[in-house]
């Protein structure tokens, strides 16, 4: 009983990611490139037919923006933005998760006072 909850699990697993793959028009070779594997394991995630490890969660949830709880299933899913996500924005966003608490509060404030112009 527990091997076939266990497929299940990856098969839907592998269904959120696609999702959340397609919505922000990324390719599964875009998507392999950015959490370090191959184009052909990011299919096998997809189909549920590999196990995705913690590792390669924390690395899928750092390029969607979301929490590994939301990306498992353990939490409810906040809105699924539409549109791609650049490689640069990645990077950018990277970059930013590096900064001290107080930094990325600054950067984020001059991004709203940007938006808030353009709005």
């Amino acid at each position: 009983m527990i091997k076939q909850e266990s497929r299940n699990y990856f098969r839907a697993l592998g269904s959120h990611i696609a999702l959340l793959r397609k919505a922000r028009g990324m390719t599964q070779a875009e998507l392999a490139t950015a959490i370090g594997v191959s184009q052909q394991a990011v299919f096998a995630y997809e189909l549920g037919e590999r196990r995705v490890s913690v590792l390669i969660l924390t690395k899928i949830a750092k390029v969607f923006l979301i929490p590994v709880q939301e990306l498992v299933g353990m939490s409810r899913p906040a809105r699924v933005p539409k549109g791609r996500v650049s490689p640069r924005a990645l990077r950018h966003a990277e970059r930013l998760q590096k900064l001290s608490k107080t930094q990325q509060r600054f950067v984020i404030r001059i991004i709203d006072t940007l938006e808030a112009g353009n709005a």
